[in-house]
């Protein structure tokens, strides 16, 4: 054991001691962080080009200056234009596209630009016409005072989701903040594995080729010379990992002291609701006026952060490490064979497709399963140890039940086990084995050999 120890050591100094470590330990919540930060202030952002986009009704006006102008879009609405004429010069006129409407097709106007229309552009101008389609029609019944009531009975809702727990207790949650955990915890799991466990198969691989293994397995066994490089790496991937949770803790200690300080969104909810239902009343209290007053975007960024807050953080930290350690462990078993039954780089492609198919098809269902988290693929692919490191970290912010994670640790204990033996014994031969191209048949005898 003490020999196991000594590589251990030896395997995370060396690669913790590395620039690349402490560059991809900084550099990767860094990341992170930005594509959480930057990719809503995208979609919320406007575009720097404002737009003027004209409008051609064939053969009536019954849309005219029904779409609203927006901050990026403008729209004119053109009369005595022909369609065809427009389309060879709206760019040189200034304008971003053409939208034409005719009566024949109502349903399926046509915007024509020089380039890909964004989505919110698109939903803008369907909304708009909707409404529109939708009023018109309602004007057929001659109903008195029309606009007046619709303008009255317009609401938008704003649905929230609460979890209830065994004793009737409820937290409020986001099912976009579970998304976002369930991609990132599928992602990361994803990227981990495959990568630390890479670095056993290239670390065994040159150490095959430069013939220090040779020098090395006169004083150890084969088995110990393999867990002990494959320990090594998985607490470097852990010390990585702790790191990241100290600092998302620390930026999220600063941000709630800092942006958020003593937000009270009960006051803000309750205010907001009193305004909708009530008219007329008295003054609310201060403490609720100076809630009300934040900013739109400060209210949903102050709710969405609670919602973030009421995860199960303690189950997907300790979850995230388990299946860390025991996919790892199977992976990098796998790897540290592949790697000692070769020569070189190279010869590694042919093993390589076997166990990258499995890790990408958890990969793929992980993303679908953001948007059925209960569907049966999910159900399943979260239960097969080679899936399931993957799927279920993008299963467990929506909620899994005890006994499904149960038979899913279960179950890799039982696998990595397994895959761990066979990979000893594939090691242990192959990894003085020179000059002879393995193959799948040869892997299989040296399975077979005992002792």
């Amino acid at each position: 054991m003490n020999k196991v120890s000594v590589i251990i050591k030896r395997e995370y100094l060396t690669r913790v001691r590395k620039k690349s470590f402490l560059i991809m330990t900084i550099l990767a919540p860094l990341l992170m962080a930005s594509l959480i930060v930057v990719m809503p202030l995208m979609m919320v952002s406007g575009s720097k080009d404002h737009k003027k986009i004209a409008v051609i009704e064939e053969g009536s006006n019954i849309f005219k200056n029904v779409i609203p102008n927006t901050k990026d879009e403008d729209f004119v609405y053109l009369t005595d234009v022909n369609k065809n004429d427009l389309l060879k010069t709206f760019d040189a006129d200034g304008y971003y596209g053409i939208l034409y409407i005719v009566p024949e097709a109502i349903n399926a106007p046509v915007l024509f630009s020089k380039n890909q229309p964004a989505i919110g552009l698109i939903e803008h101008i369907s909304s708009s016409l909707e409404k529109e389609i939708e009023k018109k029609k309602l004007q057929e019944y001659n109903i008195e005072n029309l606009d007046s009531i619709l303008k009255q009975i317009r609401t938008n809702v704003n649905l929230k989701t609460n979890i209830v727990d065994e004793s009737g207790g409820t937290t409020q949650t986001s099912t976009g903040i579970s998304m976002a955990l369930a991609y990132i915890g599928g992602f990361l799991m994803y990227m981990l594995v495959f990568m630390f466990g890479a670095q056993v198969m290239r670390g065994v691989i040159e150490e095959k080729v430069s013939r220090v293994v040779e020098v090395v397995v006169s004083s150890v066994k084969p088995i110990q010379l393999m867990m002990g490089k494959i320990i090594g790496v998985a607490l470097v991937g852990l010390t990585q990992f702790m790191i990241w949770v100290i600092l998302t803790m620390g930026a999220v200690a600063i941000l709630k002291t800092t942006v958020l300080k003593k937000t009270d969104m009960t006051e803000i909810t309750q205010n907001m609701t009193q305004s909708i239902m009530t008219e007329n009343q008295t003054p609310a209290p201060a403490s609720a006026t100076q809630a009300n007053a934040m900013s739109p975007e400060m209210q949903e960024f102050s709710r969405l952060f609670d919602n973030a807050m009421n995860q199960n953080w303690p189950l997907i930290i300790l979850s995230f490490i388990f299946y860390f350690i025991t996919g790892y462990l199977l992976y990098a078993s796998v790897f540290a064979a592949i790697g000692s039954a070769v020569d070189n780089e190279t010869e590694t492609q042919q093993f390589m497709l076997p166990v990258t198919i499995p890790i990408i098809l958890g990969l793929v269902v992980a993303m679908g399963t953001m948007q059925n988290p209960e569907s049966p693929l999910a159900f399943w692919f979260s239960l097969i140890p080679f899936t399931s490191p993957i799927v279920m970290m993008a299963r467990i912010p929506f909620g899994v039940p005890a006994w499904q994670l149960i038979v899913s640790m279960s179950l890799m204990v039982v696998t990595f086990l397994v895959f761990v033996w066979m990979a000893a014994k594939v090691y242990r031969t192959g990894i003085l084995m020179y000059g002879k191209k393995a193959s799948w048949k040869e892997i299989w005898k040296w399975l077979r050999y005992s002792g």
